[in-house]
């Protein structure tokens, strides 16, 4: 006679497994909230930090040349020696930006550059998220005129 082997199938219940994703979608909205508006500041923060990187730039190769590449030559001029006028007879061996070029803002468009500028002997900035003129909060240019006036965090909370 064959001894009758009796096999105990277990497992989670419909209610455990409703509760655990209860448990990670609660965790999941929690981490989403504190971390979410963390994006958009850090992409501030960047933008803050390269305007100051390519303003020093522009000041170097100023510095060295007496003026400040044209609309024309734009931030290109930092990386290599234009060639259209006016050139640069001072040009820094290397270039003004270390890298091989002129990154885009945290949205991925160009920095813009305007030389001589509206207000200031250049204006240089980023049109923000939407990539357009204007704007408010997030939406707002940045350029290296206002940035330091600028509270993220104040403005969109």
């Amino acid at each position: 006679m064959k001894k009758q082997v009796s096999k105990k199938i277990t497992g989670f219940t419909i209610t455990e497994i409703l509760v655990a994703l209860a448990i990670v979608a609660i965790m999941s909205t929690v981490i989403a909230i504190n971390f979410l508006g963390k994006t958009e500041e850090a992409k501030f923060t960047r933008v803050k930090g390269d305007l100051t990187n390519l303003q020093s730039a522009l000041m170097s190769y100023y510095n060295d040349n007496g003026f400040f590449p044209t609309t024309d030559q734009g931030l290109n001029a930092l990386v290599r020696r234009p060639t259209q006028d006016p050139v640069p007879n001072n040009y820094q061996k290397g270039g003004y930006i270390s890298g091989g070029g002129v990154v885009n803002d945290p949205w991925g468009k160009p920095y813009q550059y305007i030389s001589p500028g509206i207000e200031n002997d250049y204006d240089l900035f980023s049109m923000g998220k939407d990539g357009r003129p204007g704007g408010q909060g997030e939406f707002q240019d940045i350029s290296v005129w206002n940035m330091n006036a600028i509270n993220f965090n104040a403005e969109n909370q």
